[in-house]
């Protein structure tokens, strides 16, 4: 009988050790998530609380998804569903179990033969985790171009317009999206508003042409505040996507200098900001966080302004790569 114990026990631990180095390996991030497809130019990425990591094509027009743990990104979000155009930011949030992705016709490159004159930016939801449509909002200004989402805490989804250098709110409820922050605030047009995150009740936003980074703080009653400019202590270079990490840092793409992932830490209306990596040179655009790992998606996107009739190299594969960056 003891004999037949020790084996039964002995069987036993085997099996849960064995268990919980599957769910380990499981679990283990990838080094690299390849989106399958060509002409996919991604420009953003997010990720799910399940560890699903999900990006936009700015080429396909549409949106793709790697499910948790998998090296592999697939189409997911087809190409026209609920009135889609090319594919900006992609946000997830959890809490209401939305993916808002911002859709807008490329202001860049050479135009399709025979395309249609462009059509309004909008921002759409989709269910998390079914892909279904909840929801599609034209920006309110003519001439604009959803680029980058970002949600605070009361369930308010915020999104920059690159071209008129504003950020727009959804309230929580609305059923139409409001000009919120702008008015020559961040600069004249040309400046390109770019990435977007909330952090510490406030919204922070950058500006791909000038290189800078604002504030703006989230008011009584949701009003925006004073847009302030923060002061750093580095210049960052064509900044690009960006995500809060933790309570007072960002994680933020910068596409000048070789392409280089780097954290703010911030301080009021300062920050500090510390190279994390560098070597993207491909056209780091976005970056998201999977536990304790950062992945930054290259979009590429030289290759898809080349002027007609010149010469250029095929892109390569698209994929995002993985960086450590622990906890915040």
């Amino acid at each position: 009988m003891k004999t037949n114990l020790t084996h039964h026990l002995a069987c036993l631990a085997a099996g849960l050790l064995g268990g919980a180095t599957a769910i380990a390996n499981a679990a283990a991030p990838p080094d690299e998530i390849v989106i399958q497809g060509e002409n996919v130019f991604p420009e953003s990425m997010t990720s799910a609380p399940d560890g699903s990591v999900i990006f936009g094509s700015i080429g396909n027009r549409e949106i793709y998804r790697a499910k948790p743990g998998s090296a592999t990104a697939e189409t997911w979000i087809k190409p026209g569903t609920g009135g889609i155009l090319s594919i900006f930011g992609v946000f997830a949030d959890p809490k209401s179990n939305t993916l808002w992705a911002c859709s807008s016709t490329p202001a860049f490159g050479p135009p399709r033969p025979g395309a249609p004159p462009p059509a309004a930016a909008s921002l759409h939801a989709f269910d998390l985790k079914s892909g279904t449509p909840k929801g599609s909002y034209p920006f309110p200004t003519a001439g604009s171009l959803c680029n980058d989402i970002a949600v605070d805490s009361a369930g308010n989804a915020y999104a920059t317009d690159s071209l008129n250098m504003e950020i727009v709110r959804l309230k929580k409820g609305a059923k139409t999206l409001e000009v919120w922050a702008g008015k020559g605030a961040f600069g004249p047009k040309g400046g390109i508003l770019d990435g977007i995150s909330v952090l510490d009740h406030r919204v922070l936003v950058n500006a791909l042409g000038t290189s800078k980074l604002f504030s703006v703080p989230i008011g009584t009653g949701g009003k925006a505040g004073e847009v302030a400019e923060v002061s750093l202590d580095r210049p960052i270079s064509r900044p690009d996507g960006m995500r809060s990490f933790g309570t007072d840092q960002l994680l933020i793409i910068e596409g000048g200098n070789g392409g280089r992932l780097s954290k703010i830490t911030m301080d009021g209306n300062t920050g500090r900001v510390q190279t994390v990596k560098e070597g993207f040179p491909d056209g780091p655009v976005a970056v998201t966080v999977v536990g304790t790992t950062a992945y930054v998606v290259e979009g590429q996107l030289s290759a898809m302004m080349r002027r007609p009739g010149t010469a250029a190299p095929a892109p390569k594969p698209f994929k995002a790569t993985a960086v450590e960056v622990g906890r915040p």
